[in-house]
């Protein structure tokens, strides 16, 4: 006998079991109330940490309830699907790292939706009179104290949500809905403790204190959300990293053993990790849609990835890796243009030099141009 839609309790059980069966290994429920942190949070977009992400600030409203996501809504089942935690391949001179949660053949956020309409149509089937909303990412919700208010974990220095079985390898998607279900206790407790390896980790600084991250010196930032060149000081800094950064989640002692995902379409893929850099150089924009579409790293688009490229070239001098800046120096991007020059500057070889003399005459966008002289008169190519 099915119960009935307005009992909680076992609404709210059957919803968490049809939610494991879909992939969501954390599952928790808590009510649509202002979320705790909400003042940290305009603290943080007053203070600039945001950077270019101003849609933050454009709908700061929004965040102070869940009922701008979902008129009326009441309640929050909060969930968490795991991502693969398999070792990182160390890259070789002339290739780039990518974040783990990128390594698959989806983006997330298309597999993650795919799941949460179908745990929002169980729902519907169930209480056929509620409103139901399924969201990952993009609506005005902070996951994270909402997360934390159902149960799944604790907030951590490095300001993800930490679960003690599943570290910090997973995504984190919600339904929203205006029925009554029953709550989750809410993890109080902290067990970051005095640890601070995250914090001193962070090739960027991009901590200015314990649960507070600067985005504009975040790796992550800096290679999938910035859409112009790279502040000169964090260039070398980034290291070899080309799509986000798994710096401070690889040093946290809770992701020691975390469970691998079960999910085919988040399993990694050998040209992910590591990227080949010099073949993103011969690509145009069809072919790199071809290979990255249905991935994360369409996000940065090909400038983007081609930008973040180039950078971790002129990190990790190599012989393929000028070759492909020698290519990308004449690219029809500006961006690239510019993330090519100030690599070539860091090259000893006559080439580099030469390269840049020449896309120098002809080169019209004054950004590539100031590059250009900056890398012409540093180091290595002069």
């Amino acid at each position: 006998m099915m119960p009935k839609p307005d009992d909680p309790v076992e609404l709210t059980r059957d919803v968490k079991q049809e939610a494991r069966r879909l992939g969501f290994s954390l599952t928790g429920v808590c009510p649509a109330v202002r979320p705790e942190g909400l003042d940290e949070f305009y603290d943080w977009i007053a203070a600039g940490y945001a950077g270019q992400m101003h849609y933050l600030a454009n709908r700061a409203e929004a965040y102070a309830h869940p009922d701008a996501v979902l008129d009326g809504a009441r309640s929050l089942v909060m969930l968490g699907m795991q991502y693969s935690n398999q070792v990182a391949t160390e890259p070789g001179a002339a290739a780039g790292r990518v974040a783990r949660y990128a390594w698959g053949t989806i983006d997330y956020h298309d597999l993650i939706h795919r799941r949460l309409k179908q745990l929002k149509s169980y729902l519907a089937d169930r209480a056929p009179t509620a409103k139901v909303r399924g969201v990952v990412d993009t609506a005005p919700l902070l996951e994270r104290e909402f997360a934390q208010l159902a149960g799944l974990g604790w907030i951590g220095k490095n300001t993800l949500l930490l679960n003690r079985t599943a570290g910090s390898w997973f995504f984190l998607a919600a339904l929203v809905t205006d029925l009554v279900l029953e709550y989750d206790q809410s993890h109080e407790a902290d067990h970051c403790g005095s640890c601070r390896a995250c914090l001193d980790a962070c090739p960027t600084d991009a901590f200015p204190k314990p649960y507070v991250l600067d985005a504009t010196r975040c790796i992550s930032y800096l290679t999938i959300e910035l859409k112009e060149s790279m502040p000169v000081e964090l260039r070398e800094p980034i290291g070899d990293w080309v799509f986000g950064c798994d710096v401070c989640q690889d040093v946290c002692p809770w992701n020691r053993r975390p469970p691998d995902t079960l999910e085919a379409e988040l399993q990694p893929v050998d040209q992910l990790n590591p990227l080949d850099l010099p073949a993103l150089f011969a690509m145009d924009d069809d072919g790199f849609r071809r290979q990255f579409r249905k991935t994360p790293l369409w996000r940065s688009r090909r400038r983007g990835v081609l930008r973040n490229a180039a950078v971790a070239l002129g990190n990790r001098r190599s012989s393929p890796g000028l070759a492909a800046l020698c290519r990308g120096i004449n690219d029809e991007e500006p961006m690239v243009r510019a993330a090519c020059a100030w690599s070539l500057g860091r090259y000893s070889e006559p080439v580099a030099r030469e390269m840049l003399v020449a896309r120098r005459k002809i080169e019209s966008d004054v950004h590539v141009i100031s590059e250009i002289d900056l890398a012409l008169g540093s180091g290595g190519a002069s």
